[in-house]
């Protein structure tokens, strides 16, 4: 959409300017064409910064083929626009800042958007991502930041995508083919599977068409797991075609197979591709924005410092942003002052590679044997014992003298799910690494990828868990990592030590040593993700994947949190959920049954699993756990422990004092939920008086209905 949008009304003050100044922009812009310009809510003030306005429009990039800092993106001489040892590119971007810039802060969030979608002010401030009608608290704003989202990858599905426009490749003029590869469990029975990375109930990246339908590289096989034997589906059986009006007709972009793909089973294709995108210049993208806010003497978006903040896929591409270098910028300054890389685990990503596919991550049962979590893992430079490579994430920043400050940032079901101790052990899993002076590693314990609902209810589709997700709250921890970044680049301030679990202290542990406790009803995981030493040819590590599927080596160790008794993680940043519990927060799920596979983790999802409320009742199921009863003398008791938490927290700075308030009531919720389930005739215990319908509906804004819907599924 905003690829074809261009100076509207409301920006075309701006064209002549904008058009005028271009030969002079900074860092490689060309030119910014605004697509739209709005007041923040009619002007409202927030704080010192005052008034806000919102710019969309997009970016225009020129990449000298020849400069040192370019290239490393693949394909970029190859580039079909190439004129004058230049090849342009495009941005599609978002940006919220104060109207008066000199009124703000001076620094800049810069996000990486997941899969072209911005999050961070709907996720750090509570309200509409685009500010149309409510602004959350404003934390953001109140305090002087300005916000960025620039569009990087180049086949964001999504009508409304921040899209990255890259060119095509060609070889002297000739069309570039190759191989390319997909994979996926589904939860339900299928006729035909779009290509294209699958993520839960969406597309995550459309990829490429498949070239040539006919050829015989082109298979599909289906294997029961991760490294099960693969059984090849015979030619006659699948064809590249899907049903339109009750007919089935070729399609460039479907698989028909016929009988119909089944649930809890991965099927794996592979295909001909052509025409490859240049797909790494959405590095450069990042980079030169960055820095053309920094020096650009007429930058729409001006800044001081900039903080590249990304989550899941996007913190993966920040890690290898830094591994790849683009953090010098064309003259050698440093780009990204800060970088916030929140559950990117121990992974990089399919970013800059021939036919590269973004999207495509490392979940339990698919996008398997991706070039996302490989080596190095690690900040300082490790030494993989099997292959003697020496190698760290930020070789090329040290050695141009462009490191930032860095904050890695995972939850439990990183541990899990995306092999995240190998950022902090070494590559044999038998030591701690050593971990650089400008990095902390944070590990926040029970909570699962994103953010689960609360109260706690059960994911859906191919999210569909044995349990009820973990409801543990990412929001004040990110408040309060912006603010620590800010202080730690701005003034030297040092952020809160790194916390995470150590192999010295007994607190990471090998699979065979997890001591969960047996919690009637709850099955453990049998594995957790690893990551391979994996060859797809012999010019891979060039960014040109030959072989598909690739050969896979030995894998890495993988090693999780050990569990307290009551089977929480032992150490890490703890909410108040964990220090004083009321349930076991795991960062694992098992699929359910209904869905296939119930063996296998659930991407993405811990679980929720509440205390018995007496003894007699654990006594009665055989769990090992202490009730509720047990533990806390009546709500006041568990109030003040909890509120004593909290006040840990802040003290500690993982949490900001204003947040303090927020967090005890969310306290005093999860005690009267708790109490509800407690309660059949209606009333709370603790304190709470009149109707349990109408405290839910009024003071908590929750449907009472569903509330006692969710409370019946989580205590049956």
């Amino acid at each position: 959409m905003l690829a074809r949008m261009r100076l509207r009304t409301s920006a075309s003050f701006l064209l002549p300017f904008l058009l005028l100044t271009a030969p002079i922009l900074y860092a490689r812009v060309l030119r910014v064409e605004v697509a739209s310009r709005t007041t923040v809510l009619d002007g409202k003030a927030f704080g010192e910064a005052g008034a806000y306005e919102r710019i969309t429009g997009r970016v225009y990039f020129s990449l000298p083929v020849a400069n040192m800092h370019n290239t490393c993106i693949v394909d970029l001489a190859n580039a079909v626009n190439l004129k004058d040892g230049e090849v342009e590119f495009s941005s599609d971007f978002e940006a919220v800042r104060p109207k008066h810039v000199n009124r703000g802060n001076g620094s800049m969030l810069l996000e990486v958007p997941n899969r072209g979608h911005a999050r961070i002010l709907s996720l750090v401030d509570g309200g509409d991502q685009d500010l149309a009608h409510d602004a959350g608290d404003a934390w953001l704003l109140r305090n002087g930041y300005t916000v960025v989202a620039l569009g990087w990858q180049w086949d964001a599905p999504d009508a409304d995508a921040l899209r990255f426009y890259a060119p095509v490749a060609k070889e002297n003029g000739k069309t570039i083919t190759g191989l390319l590869r997909g994979d996926l469990m589904l939860g339900k029975p299928l006729p035909e599977i779009p290509l294209g990375h699958i993520m839960p109930g969406s597309l995550g990246g459309t990829e490429y068409p498949v070239f040539a339908p006919n050829d015989p590289r082109n298979t599909l096989t289906v294997r029961d797991t991760r490294e099960g034997q693969r059984t090849v589906i015979p030619r006659d059986q699948w064809q590249f075609a899907h049903t339109v009006d009750g007919k089935l007709v070729p399609g460039d972009r479907y698989i028909h197979l016929n009988g119909g793909f089944q649930p809890g089973k991965i099927y794996e294709y592979v295909y001909v591709v052509a025409n490859p995108m240049v797909a790494g210049g959405g590095f450069a993208a990042i980079r030169d924005f960055a820095s053309y806010a920094k020096h650009g003497p007429a930058a729409i978006t001006p800044a001081h410092r900039v903080y590249g903040e990304g989550i899941s896929q996007n913190g993966r591409f920040l890690r290898d942003f830094l591994y790849q270098g683009f953090n010098a910028d064309e003259q050698g300054r440093i780009a990204l002052d800060g970088v916030l890389a929140h559950v990117a685990g121990a992974g990089r990503g399919s970013f800059n590679y021939r036919f590269a596919q973004p999207s495509r991550d490392a979940q339990p049962t698919s996008s398997i044997f991706f070039p996302t979590d490989i080596f190095p893992f690690t900040d300082e430079p490790e030494q993989d014992p099997v292959t003697g490579q020496t190698a760290g994430l930020l070789d090329r920043a040290v050695a141009d003298r462009v490191v930032p400050r860095i904050f890695f940032s995972n939850t439990s079901y990183e541990y899990w799910g995306r092999a995240a101790s190998l950022i902090h052990v070494t590559a044999d899993g038998k030591h701690d690494a050593a971990i650089s002076d400008t990095v902390r590693i944070y590990h926040f314990t029970g909570l699962q990828h994103y953010s689960g609902p609360w109260p706690p209810v059960k994911g859906i589709g191919t999210l569909l868990g044995q349990h009820p997700e973990s409801p543990l709250p990412i929001k004040c921890f990110w408040r309060a990592m912006i603010a620590n970044m800010d202080a730690w680049v701005r003034s030297d301030t040092l952020p809160p030590p790194s916390s995470y679990p150590k192999l010295s202290e007994g607190n990471l542990v090998p699979l065979n040593a997890y001591a969960f406790p047996p919690i009637p009803g709850v099955n453990r995981p049998h594995e957790a993700t690893q990551a391979y030493r994996l060859d797809f040819g012999p010019n891979w590590q060039k960014g040109i994947l030959s072989i598909e599927p690739p050969k896979v080596g030995p894998a890495f160790p993988a090693l999780v949190p050990q569990v307290d008794r009551d089977g929480n993680d032992r150490d890490g940043v703890h909410l108040p959920e964990i220090a004083v519990p009321l349930a076991t927060y795991t960062g694992w799920d098992l699929r359910d049954a209904s869905i296939g596979a119930p063996d296998q983790r659930v991407a993405f999802e811990g679980s929720y699993l509440p205390f018995a409320r007496t003894a007699t009742e654990r006594e009665k199921s055989g769990d090992p756990r202490k009730s509720i009863a047990e533990r806390y003398n009546d709500r006041q008791d568990y109030l003040t422990r909890y509120q004593a938490a909290v006040d840990d927290l802040v003290r500690q700075r993982w949490i900001l004092p204003e947040d303090r308030a927020a967090l005890v009531h969310r306290g005093e919720q999860e005690w009267m939920v708790t109490e509800e389930a407690r309660c059949n005739s209606g009333l709370f215990s603790g304190g709470f008086v009149g109707s349990g319908d109408r405290l839910f509906e009024c003071c908590y804004g929750w449907d009472a209905c569903r509330v006692k819907a969710i409370l019946a599924e989580i205590f049956p």
